[in-house]
């Protein structure tokens, strides 16, 4: 089956903005450290949960942080997608103030803490909100795009829970081909990923260019979003949000030295983060709802008419299994 843009295959879908704005629910955010004495069982890394405040229950979305990065930094984004009906979860999976963490040590971590949510989740969610665990959804930004891939692949670290779908938001695998972050997962070859679940890769326009002459590209060619769509298989998507850089899912302004660096360390778009924010939430909340609720109408209706996202996406593509 060719690779295809499905915008006339899919021109019966609805067209909706629904997703690229706040949703219905209201949502509350909760700090758990790892180690909380007041927990019977405490999560193997600080969490950052995002949860709806409405009675129910709820599919679980497990977000990795990108390189020496804070997960905090991602609060807009982790608020917009919960309020669409979902339990955001982030761990801090390491100090970015102390980066001796390898590649391999945060793909642990995040197995890690994936295989606590079966016996600890529940003890930190508000009592009347549950977690729908056989609904788990993962994705990760920059490196953490990169550590989501190898932890959905199996062969770095074991869960005992599985995920349904995977989501990349220009994930990164290191500053070139050459010097890619271990454990190395790209292979050049196209379609070489067992992962056996959809995957939506969400990649930037701008984010293998350089802010300035002195710092290397955030996204370089090779080790980019291009390079992880082409080694999915179906079913894969790809859209890219063309004006925007690495760092423009972020908060408006990430605090102290960590959050300055990453704001002058990447080319960024012109325009308000909070249209990529929103873009690029409105994409998770979509592919989430039609790879673990079997509600396609959102995705579908992206694909049929990109222009009904806050910012220009190109491309906005889908090869289905």
């Amino acid at each position: 089956m060719a690779l295809v843009d499905l915008k006339p295959a899919l021109s019966t879908a609805t067209t909706t903005t629904s997703v690229f704005v706040t949703g219905k629910y209201e949502v509350e955010k909760k700090t758990v450290n790892s180690g909380a004495t007041t927990i019977t069982s405490p999560p193997p890394k600080s969490l950052l949960i995002f949860t709806p405040v409405k009675e129910g229950t709820y599919p679980v979305l497990l977000f990795l942080h990108g390189f020496a990065l804070y997960n905090s930094f991602y609060s807009e984004l982790l608020k917009h997608i919960a309020s669409h009906g979902y339990i955001a979860i982030a761990p801090q999976l390491y100090n970015p103030l102390r980066m001796t963490t390898t590649g391999y040590e945060e793909i642990d971590s995040a197995a890690a803490v994936t295989n606590w949510f079966s016996q600890g989740l529940q003890s930190v969610l508000r009592e009347n909100v549950e977690a729908d665990l056989s609904k788990l959804a993962l994705a990760g930004h920059s490196r953490g795009g990169k550590a989501a891939f190898a932890l959905a692949l199996g062969s770095y670290a074991k869960t005992s829970l599985s995920f349904s779908v995977l989501i990349g938001i220009d994930p990164v695998a290191g500053k070139s081909k050459a010097f890619q972050v271990p454990p190395i997962i790209l292979t050049y070859q196209e379609e070489s990923f067992n992962l056996g679940i959809p995957v939506m890769v969400v990649g930037t326009g701008l984010g293998d260019e350089k802010a300035n002459p002195v710092i290397c590209t955030c996204a370089p060619e090779g080790v980019n979003h291009d390079e992880f769509f082409k080694e999915c298989k179906p079913t894969r998507g790809h859209i890219v949000a063309t004006d925007y850089g690495h760092m423009d899912m972020l908060n408006d302004d990430p605090s102290g030295i960590i959050g300055w660096f990453s704001s002058i360390s990447c080319k960024n778009g012109s325009q308000s983060r909070d249209l990529m924010r929103r873009c690029t939430g409105g994409i998770v909340v979509a592919t989430i709802k039609a790879y673990l609720e079997n509600d396609s109408a959102d995705l579908k209706a992206i694909l049929d008419d990109p222009s009904i996202a806050p910012t220009n996406l190109h491309p906005v593509m889908l090869k289905e299994a």
